[in-house]
């Protein structure tokens, strides 16, 4: 019983340390950011693929706008509280506590801009490959077409989110235990 306990803090520790960690270098490096960056905008670190880039995002994920900022605000504060309460409740699942853990200090990272500053400081800016779709039309749907030169610049809270979705998605895709469906002898045991 002793080592469930010493287990179980052990694990608590472990989450929470992941969720600082993140928080700490997100907020860290932006604040490097803004105090190096600011003033030059751009720095080339591999040439034009990599460059260290200050941009402050008003909007969500990938630059886009939303309105009414106190409506996402609150979206984003109930979406971590929503996290949160998975965090603690999933107690069996600790891939998934792990990855809720990057998700939530990523996501506090961000949302600590957005109360500091009105926006979220990025700085990390890749070159990729050239994304072109065409203008098209689908039943009633007109696109209008997209194209992207660079992936939008992003920081730390970006690559914790990015890193906590394909830790779900991976235990999705491959976690037996978790994600089998309850056997007829299961059901009719109950």
């Amino acid at each position: 019983m002793f080592e469930r306990i010493v287990e179980k803090i052990s694990y608590i520790k472990l989450i929470l340390g992941i969720m600082l960690s993140v928080l700490f270098l997100d907020q860290v490096s932006k604040y490097l950011a803004k105090y190096f960056l600011q003033p030059v905008h751009s720095v080339p670190v591999l040439g034009d693929f990599f460059r260290l880039t200050y941009v402050e995002n008003p909007g969500i994920a990938f630059g886009l706008r939303i309105e009414n900022k106190l409506i996402f605000t609150l979206l984003s504060i109930l979406a971590i509280i929503i996290i949160f309460y998975y965090l603690f409740a999933m107690k069996d699942h600790k891939v998934l506590r792990i990855a809720f853990a990057f998700i939530l200090g990523g996501a506090l990272g961000n949302l600590i801009d957005r109360f500091l500053y009105g926006r979220v400081v990025d700085f990390l800016d890749f070159q990729f490959f050239d994304i072109r779709i065409p203008q098209f039309k689908i039943l009633f749907f007109d696109f209008s077409g997209y194209s992207m030169d660079r992936w939008p610049v992003f920081n730390v809270a970006d690559i914790a989110v990015t890193v906590g979705m394909i830790i779900i998605l991976i235990n999705a895709l491959f976690d037996k235990q978790h994600n089998t469906a309850p056997s007829n002898d299961t059901v009719e045991n109950s």
